[in-house]
């Protein structure tokens, strides 16, 4: 980049009840591209309904420069990349004439569209994922699904990119997302050392599934399967196959597959194999159990096959993963 060239223009939408992080940590990843540089490679404007202070869900303000209900064509002047934020307050502002319009507008004219965590409900609302991927934050993938059904979920990636619209999973994803924007324009090198200052992970191995917990319970609460799916993960280690899970639930086994997938949305192995990695992934980061040991616990019977099921599933290792996120060395 020349010294004469413009800032490429970084907008993000917000709204009252917007979650703090989803806003200050993307920023804080494309603002520090611009340290050590007598001009800057990115304008950051931060826009809200109105210009001035904007409460988020954790009892802060931050101040919006611009506004998007009025003059929103003079916002999106020069727009590179337009992004919206998630949080609390995202299904009234979904609500809002003014931000879909903008959103409509900045994606005509923005050479990327970017959403963090539940900011993809308004992207999606917008029209702009219509027969595109998608992903957001683990909490809202079951409420994404049933209003915007033209969208492929991706509910595991950190972040997905499907052309020029990019969406990620909750809160840091905003951050791994921003980063991989620096690493397209400026290239791996910056990226990294960018990501040495804010201690992240260039490229974040895995999926959401490695910091949630298995969530079809709480999901699911009123189906005929809920008792067994509170039942499922304080017995994973148990012999547990289609025709003892068929017996817990009283159906018959054939009876019990079709429920079991027309509720849950996967196979009862896939769903067994899930929860013994969520058991697995627990005690690899929450004690100094060996590996072999943890296999055993989590239900897998062996070390290699719980290895292909974190190489399945989070693209890691059990190792890799311990080594990478256990806390405090772990406790016996």
């Amino acid at each position: 980049m020349s010294r004469l060239a413009k800032p490429k223009r970084i907008v993000m939408l917000a709204f009252e009840d917007a979650q703090i992080l989803d806003i200050a940590g993307p920023l804080q990843v494309l603002g520090s591209a611009n340290r050590g540089r007598q001009t800057p490679f990115y304008e950051v404007v931060l826009a809200a309904r109105r210009p001035g202070p904007l409460r988020t869900s954790e009892g802060l303000s931050l101040v919006a420069g611009k506004g998007y209900a009025r003059n929103g064509g003079a916002l999106l002047r020069n727009v590179d990349t337009l992004m919206v934020c998630g949080g609390l307050g995202v299904d009234r502002a979904i609500q809002d004439p003014a931000l879909i319009a903008v959103l409509r507008s900045g994606a005509r004219k923005a050479r990327r569209v970017v959403s963090v965590c539940s900011g993809a409900l308004a992207l999606a609302e917008a029209g702009l994922l219509a027969g595109k991927r998608a992903t957001t934050h683990w909490s809202r993938v079951e409420d994404f699904a049933a209003a915007y059904p033209g969208t492929t979920l991706e509910p595991d990636a950190i972040f997905v990119r499907d052309g020029k619209m990019w969406t990620s999973a909750g809160v840091t994803a905003g951050m791994d997302l921003a980063l991989a924007l620096v690493r397209e324009d400026l290239g791996e090198e910056t990226a990294l050392a960018i990501a040495r200052q804010l201690v992240m992970f260039v490229v974040r191995p895995g999926g959401q599934s490695q910091f949630s917990a298995h969530l079809a319970p709480e999901a699911y609460p009123k189906g005929k399967l809920a008792g067994l799916l509170r039942w499922i993960p304080e017995h994973a280690d148990e012999d547990l196959d289609v025709s003892a899970l068929a017996a817990r639930a009283k159906m018959s086994e054939r009876s019990f597959a079709r429920t079991f997938v027309r509720e849950i949305g996967e196979t009862p192995a896939r769903y067994l194999e899930r929860t013994r990695v969520d058991a697995a992934r627990r005690l690899l980061t929450g004690s100094t159990l060996p590996v072999g040991a943890v296999a055993g616990r989590a239900g897998f019977g062996s070390e290699e096959r719980m290895r292909r099921a974190f190489h399945r599933l989070l693209k890691t290792s059990p190792g890799a993963f311990r080594a990478r996120f256990q806390i405090n060395g772990g406790a016996t």
